[in-house]
């Protein structure tokens, strides 16, 4: 590659990069920061660009200019697919960033917004430049530990809380920081899984696409968290392996060795049970195995004050998803809640507010069938532990 060639403007959020005969100007914002749309909207006016890249992918581009696409989502299909804890992150980060966003009367994504009326209106060339967000959360969340997925949904939730004390000082203080990025890259240090899928990853596919972009003059309008790696990746003028950091791998290995493995284990108990002490013995190992699980799935339903045959469908299935990997007992009773009580049109249109708050999440059907699923999992697997040591004693 040719030689790249670095100026950082008077403005301190603004950046040249040259490459031979191209130039990119990049434009640091705070996706919530009335003063970032102000300036996107200048350097665009005063650059004349060939081309605009903007941190979006095709998703959060179609969220943003598609305000009703929440009304097209069907909840069955995202539960049978399996992406209910994928689509219950979004909601949270969504919900965190509305948050601000309303505090201070500015729209979520206003400097983007901009950007891209501003290139349509000058006929210029508009490049999402970002990666997938399915792909950077998939990404993320199949390299993560449980403990650490349950850590992750608890520190999301839990900003439901957090915007009420965020100034306007912090919200400019935010241009250090993607707003994307806010509630997970507080514990990044904690969990470098989710610093390198998230932060890292991005950056280098942000880089490749923003230097490989059409034109002799190119703005590329980004967080300003992800500027410093941007920067980085451009200037080590190395080939970014696209492909490699655009697959979703497969579920792990060992997790899937551990799930059939802890399956097995539990069946050989039963069987050990029978031969060890008898019939009655391994039929009293099943039946505790049966009433823990069962009574630990039914807590988490009721819990969520889900619907009577919500609450008999999780205790049902308990005992028996348990022993297999590739079902969840929260799935059960996510598909029998949203049989019984069936998200309506006014769920889907209230979805955008409803997400503002706790009430508005444990009031919306959707999302209350989203936060079942991921109890009723849970309680479930402690019951699938607490079960074991009760089994014992029948040896």
């Amino acid at each position: 590659m040719e030689e790249v060639n670095l100026n950082i403007t008077q403005h301190r959020n603004v950046h040249r990069l040259s490459i031979g005969e191209k130039e990119i100007i990049l434009v640091g914002t705070a996706h919530v920061s009335r003063e970032s749309a102000d300036l996107v909207e200048q350097v665009i006016n005063e650059e004349n660009p060939d081309t605009v890249c903007i941190e979006l992918c095709k998703a959060r581009f179609d969220a943003l200019k598609k305000k009703d696409q929440w009304q097209e989502m069907d909840i069955i299909k995202v539960i049978r697919e399996k992406r209910t804890s994928l689509l219950l992150s979004q909601l949270l980060m969504v919900s965190f960033q509305k948050k601000i966003a309303e505090k201070f009367n500015i729209n979520p994504g206003e400097e983007m917004l901009r950007a891209i009326a501003l290139a349509e209106l000058k006929d210029k060339n508009i490049v999402l430049a970002d990666r997938e967000i399915r792909t950077t959360l998939l990404r993320t969340w199949r390299k993560m530990r449980f403990f650490n997925k349950v850590k992750l949904i608890s520190e999301m939730f839990l900003s439901l809380f957090m915007a009420d004390d965020i100034t306007e000082e912090d919200i400019e203080k935010l241009k250090e920081h993607d707003v994307l990025d806010m509630t997970l890259r507080q514990f990044g240090e904690k969990m470098p899984d989710i610093k390198n899928t998230l932060i890292d990853e991005r950056d280098q596919y942000l880089a490749h696409s923003i230097s490989h972009a059409s034109g002799n003059k190119v703005v590329a309008v980004v967080g300003a968290g992800h500027i410093p790696g941007i920067i980085s990746n451009i200037e080590k003028n190395n080939e970014i392996d696209i492909e490699a950091i655009s697959t979703i791998p497969p579920a792990g290995l060992w997790g899937s060795i551990f799930g059939w493995g802890f399956s097995l284990g539990i069946i050989g108990l039963f069987i050990a049970g029978f031969f060890n002490s008898g019939l009655h013995a391994s039929l009293s190992m099943i039946l505790s195995w049966s009433t823990i699980t069962a009574a630990c799935a039914a807590t988490g339903a009721i819990i969520l004050l889900a619907h009577p045959l919500t609450i008999a469908a999780a205790a049902c299935s308990a005992p028996i998803a348990t022993l297999h990997p590739l079902i969840a007992t929260g799935w059960v009773a996510g598909l029998a809640e949203a049989t019984f009580r069936k998200p309506k049109v006014r769920d889907f249109l209230d979805l955008k507010e409803d997400v503002m708050s706790v009430k508005g999440f444990l009031r919306n059907k959707i999302t209350r069938i989203l936060l079942l699923i991921a109890i009723v999992n849970l309680t479930t697997s402690i019951g699938t532990f607490a079960a074991i040591p009760f089994m014992m004693k029948y040896f």
